[in-house]
């Protein structure tokens, strides 16, 4: 008899979120104008106004901590104070915002200008924005947005504007200062520009950090940074980077301040603006220089229609909760605090496994739309019968099933019940008839017509590599919507393929290849570390609750009706499977002892092209060059690769026997024996 004690996880069908209001409902109706120069009179921390940008910077430069770096840094270099305080001076000046309201509000009118023309609507959790409210006022704010687009930091900025709460500081890329004009504006609406590496340079490391440690002390106004330091060109998140998430919870751990709450806040879009640029920097075309002329070119952008976007603004997190009986922070008393030291190891871990719960909560407040659902049948459907397309009946029907299932999950799904389900899916599939096509009433990808032809010419003769790329980018831009639902099915989808490769159902067998596929897998999805049996459990209590499995104690268990939920959550993981026992292949098979870090995208590149046109690939998904480079990264986690420092450059070393290994393992080649069906 199955047992299912021992899952005592909370159902995920049970986490109540908020509700959303339109926020584009009242502009619609009403003058952008009025609206942009509206009365705009903001609750600061604990009721002190904020100093100005100039007092700002003047307190930077004056801090015992920057100043002891000078003095340092002028020993060591045998430079003058002076010069070197002039250096600190001149990075500041190039890093610092110049928040001025007159700038705020030109862009509070243009977005709403543009906004009203892009989007059916902006909806907003409005709870959310008065947890939020009220966290500003009691303690320093950190803003974690997810990051998907460019839209997603002028969308925050208009947000707060909009509900009257202290505008955020926003630390940007430097590539966005080069831009003549819309740069300086951005900085004037409180943009801050950091380098994407300091290469080791301690002078501009510590006017960075004190200046974000200022502002978090006298509680400036909220800090947002993308916990992920890039927009995701998949629609997964990223491994999150831990720099800055140091930096702010730095003055809690040194007692400067009582508590930093850190606000993790979920952008979701229906169709994303960006959507054909990113599978083409996926396959190896360069993005476009950020510029002011190749903003003005992307205006056609206007003329299309990008559905709706929902912004959720999480529970605020206390820095103070989460370091309990973690930190012990008395170790920051043995030295005075402007003495820079390095964290300790226990700070390192704490702050590691923060910004993955925070990447997490950023996760699970992602508002799905009906289309991810439909991306997610349509690409199953086209890797198992090509150009048969879907009937749009059994579209719909699949996607009622999908529905209901990822609801079980927890799912935070926007599906309309209130329209009769068919409209639901001919109006998604209208939005994005970029990547469809309707025909004879099925629904095929649009991967014939791809191609860069303008309207009205005859397609120009194109070789099958251009053909091949042209279709990638249409599977990629649908494959970046099914990975919207991917920490949905994660850790199902990972029991289910661990089923396949276990060498028996019996639960320990299931578990170790659960426990290898999570392992190898852990730089491409967001997998908190150390949390291995958690995420076992939750996929076992997630299978068993839906009845796909019969979990005894020592067995695991396919049960009769659970074969069609298994397939789909093996489907979903197989392009990956196949990315990475790919990338193995290519390393044994092409790999030479002088093969570089920069050259192996290229080469793994053209090896997948030739096996894609040669058809023995099933996914043309394996292109992406995301999926290539964490697929290296986790075998140099591994140590199947290891990179050796040669007189010019580093250059790969392949344990073919290891990488060999790794390979069968990823395709099932051990002794498997498949999961056996339960009689109910």
């Amino acid at each position: 008899m199955a047992s299912n004690a021992g899952y005592s996880h909370r159902d995920p069908m049970l986490k109540k979120r908020d509700d959303f209001e339109d926020i584009l409902e009242e502009r619609r109706t009403s003058s952008d104008l009025r609206y942009g120069l509206r009365c705009y009179t903001p609750a600061p921390y604990k009721g002190v106004t904020p100093c100005h940008s100039g007092l700002l910077k003047s307190m930077v430069l004056q801090s015992d901590q920057l100043t002891y770096v000078i003095r340092q840094i002028s020993k060591e270099t045998g430079k003058a104070t002076a010069d070197v305080q002039e250096e600190a001076s001149a990075i500041l000046e190039e890093m610092a915002h110049s928040l001025q309201l007159n700038t705020v509000r030109f862009f509070a009118f243009s977005l709403c200008k543009v906004f009203k023309t892009l989007f059916k609507s902006i909806c907003v959790n409005e709870e959310g924005i008065q947890r939020l409210q009220q966290a500003i006022q009691e303690h320093p704010v950190v803003l974690l947005p997810s990051h998907r687009s460019y839209m997603d930091f002028l969308l925050m900025s208009y947000l707060l504007f909009t509900y009257d709460l202290s505008l955020p500081v926003i630390a940007a890329g430097m590539d966005f200062m080069g831009m003549k004009v819309i740069g300086e504006m951005l900085r004037m609406s409180g943009a801050f520009f950091i380098r994407r590496s300091f290469g080791g340079d301690q002078l501009y490391w510590t006017v960075f950090s004190e200046y974000v440690r200022t502002m978090l002390k006298i509680g400036y106004a909220p800090v947002e940074f993308f916990l992920e330091g890039t927009r995701s060109r998949t629609a997964k998140s990223l491994t999150p980077k831990l720099g800055l998430l140091n930096i702010a919870m730095d003055p809690f751990l040194k007692g400067e301040v009582y508590d930093v709450h850190v606000v993790p806040v979920s952008i979701s879009y229906e169709r994303i603006l960006e959507e054909t640029l990113y599978a083409r920097e996926l396959l190896g075309i360069p993005k476009p220089k950020e510029s002011t002329s190749g903003l003005f070119k992307a205006r056609k952008v206007l003329s299309e229609d990008y559905g709706s976007i929902h912004v959720y603004f999480g529970q605020p997190v206390s820095v103070r909760s989460l370091a309990e009986g973690r930190v012990n922070r008395r170790q920051f008393n043995l030295l005075p605090r402007h003495i820079p030291t390095r964290p300790g190891e226990d700070v390192q871990s704490f702050v590691s496994d923060s910004a993955y719960k925070l990447v997490r909560l950023q996760e699970e407040n992602m508002v799905l739309k009906p289309w991810v659902l439909l991306a997610s049948l349509l690409l199953q459907n086209h890797h198992q019968n090509q150009d048969q397309g879907m009937a749009v009946d059994q579209l719909t029907e699949q996607a009622l099933w999908l529905r209901d299932v990822s609801r079980q999950y927890g799912a935070f799904l926007h599906w309309p019940d209130h329209i009769a389900p068919s409209e639901v899916v001919s109006s998604s599939l209208s939005l994005h008839g970029g990547l469809v096509r309707l025909c004879e009433g099925r629904v095929h990808l649009a991967v014939e017509q791809a191609g860069p032809s303008s309207p009205g010419e005859a397609p120009s003769p194109v070789t099958p590599e251009e053909k091949l790329l042209n279709q990638a980018v249409v599977l990629l831009s649908c494959a970046s919507y099914r990975n919207q639902a991917l920490h949905v099915f994660l850790r199902p989808a990972l029991l289910a393929s661990a089923l396949h490769t276990a060498a028996s159902t019996q639960k320990h067998e299931v578990f170790n290849s659960f426990s290898f596929l999570r392992n190898i897998f852990s730089n491409e999805f967001i997998l908190c570390p150390g949390a291995t049996v958690q995420d076992f459990e939750e996929a076992c209590f997630l299978l068993v609750k839906t009845g796909v499995l019969q979990v005894t104690q020592h067995e695991v268990l396919v049960t009769e009706s659970g074969h069609r939920t298994l397939s789909f959550l093996t489907n979903m993981l197989d392009p990956f499977l196949q990315g990475y026992q790919v990338v193995c292949r290519f390393l044994c098979e092409e790999a030479t002892d002088t093969l570089t870090e920069k050259e192996f995208i290229p080469a793994v590149r053209k090896f997948i092209i030739k096996h894609l046109l040669a058809g023995s690939l099933r996914y043309t998904e394996v292109l992406s060059s995301d999926l290539q480079k964490n697929s290296l990264a986790a075998l140099l986690r591994l140590g199947a690769v290891q990179k050796i420092k040669g007189a010019d450059q580093e250059t790969l070393k392949v344990d073919t026997v290891m990488v060999n290994s790794l390979e069968d393992t990823l395709g099932g080649k051990l002794p498997t024996q498949k999961a056996v069906a339960a009689r109910l």
